[in-house]
């Protein structure tokens, strides 16, 4: 049986096939597609950069919000395959490339980079449910990958261009923000999403406590529950100009 993932807007809907071998959408891929779409009000030139199966930014071409085609790329050669057959499943028109970060888009700029890397504690991943087959690599608190790409993502940004990530309080959010204001002028927050710490972390409690206590994650207790969220950010206006 073929595992699926359904999106949904404006009686147009989008089906993707997924694989055990690729990053399955979650709750923070959808806060990520609905904060997108109400910030951007005119179509332009779009990478998915960490495309995972597509789900962001087919969801986002389905959405209006890019001009064809979507540009998209992922380090694991099983996400760009299986992007590749989302797309045509889709009949969307795709250029997908293998590589790290920016390392496939030497020679290109875009109108909106949205940023769906990896961004959780490495001591997270493996006993969370969201990376049972596949791998994290954002160091021990999370910010490895989204820093690096925010530090490069102003020399592949058109004039005007936008740049979107999501920020998990499983890493270092504070660092990240931060880092963030560093690079660009404008770091704005389009969206604030909580949600209940899954089972599967709640049994590795002392490693949770270790984590926070060290500052490179936070969660909260909150009628009972445990508590963690998801930010996503819009960054613009680079302090310094590229070329």
């Amino acid at each position: 049986m073929v595992e699926e993932c359904i999106y949904e807007t404006d009686n147009k809907s989008l089906s993707i096939i997924l694989s055990k071998n690729v990053f399955k959408p979650t709750g923070t891929s959808r806060e990520l597609i609905k904060a997108t779409v109400n910030n951007i009000e005119k179509p332009g030139k779009l990478l998915d950069l960490g495309c995972g199966s597509g789900f962001v930014g087919l969801a986002l071409y389905l959405n209006g919000k890019l001009i064809p085609p979507l540009y998209a790329s992922d380090l694991n050669e099983d996400s760009v395959n299986l992007l590749k057959k989302n797309a045509l499943r889709n009949n969307f028109k795709c250029i997908v490339n293998k590589g790290s970060i920016f390392d496939p888009w030497q020679n290109e700029k875009f109108d909106y980079i949205v940023n769906d890397i990896s961004g959780i504690s490495d001591e997270i991943a493996p006993i969370s449910p969201w990376f049972k087959e596949t791998s994290c690599m954002a160091g021990k608190d999370g910010t490895e990958l989204v820093v690096k790409a925010l530090e490069k993502s102003p020399q592949y940004l058109n004039n005007g261009g936008k740049f979107f990530f999501p920020v998990l309080s499983f890493s270092n959010a504070n660092k990240i923000i931060s880092f963030a204001k560093s690079i660009y002028s404008k770091v704005e927050l389009l969206s604030h999403k909580e949600w209940i710490v899954p089972d599967e972390l709640k049994k590795n409690m002392e490693i949770l406590k270790s984590l926070k206590l060290s500052g490179y994650i936070d969660y909260k207790e909150k009628f009972g529950l445990m508590i963690w969220y998801t930010d996503i950010y819009v960054a613009y206006k680079p302090l310094r100009e590229t070329i």
